[in-house]
């Protein structure tokens, strides 16, 4: 039998490959539609915006994020992946699709935020146990937290921290599902 912690190690490295697994399974058992293609684009717009909001707010390891999306959620950039998720499962129009998104998430998101917070804690023992107290561990607050410190808004984090892999990641997955559906 495999130790917990070696286990949650085990599906944290995973995660990556295993989301690449994903989105071809869902590119395969897609059905697309047009208003699907349309919506499902919609929601992966919002998904990077919020990732590029909180990439340019965050500076990983050195500081603890505590301003702009950050505000509302502590995982911002996993919600962002969320909402991209969602957004797959919807422009896919396919049930298989979403419950492969479904049991990825269901796997991998518990554990990756697991860690996060396990990390978050290590590097800023007091300072995250206060930020907890008012900002959501995942799901969003409808209203931003009260401001406690400064995480500056910065474009030049967004390359710093690589998120114009996401966004073309992204920009593939739609032009492919966008040709098959007009093979379809």
């Amino acid at each position: 039998m495999m130790h917990g912690s070696t286990l949650i190690s085990k599906i944290y490295r995973w995660r990556i490959r295993a989301a690449l697994v994903g989105v071809f399974a869902c590119l395969i058992l897609a059905r697309p539609t047009l208003s699907s293609l349309l919506l499902g684009i919609g929601i992966s717009m919002l998904g990077l915006l919020l990732r590029a909001w909180a990439s340019c707010h965050i500076r990983k390891d050195t500081a603890l994020a505590v301003c702009g999306p950050y505000r509302f959620t502590r995982n911002p950039l996993y919600f962002g992946n969320f909402l991209l998720g969602v957004s797959i499962a919807v422009g896919s129009h396919s049930l298989w699709a979403a419950a492969v998104f479904a049991g990825y998430f269901l796997l991998f998101y518990p554990v990756a935020i697991h860690v996060e917070k396990k990390k978050m804690e290590r590097l800023f023992p007091e300072e995250y146990r206060i930020y907890t107290k008012s900002v959501p561990i995942f799901f969003p607050r409808l209203f931003p937290a009260p401001r406690r410190g400064d995480s500056p808004f910065s474009t030049r984090r967004y390359s710093a921290n690589k998120e114009q892999r996401a966004l073309v990641g992204t920009f593939i997955f739609w032009a492919v599902l966008a040709a098959k559906y007009l093979l379809l």
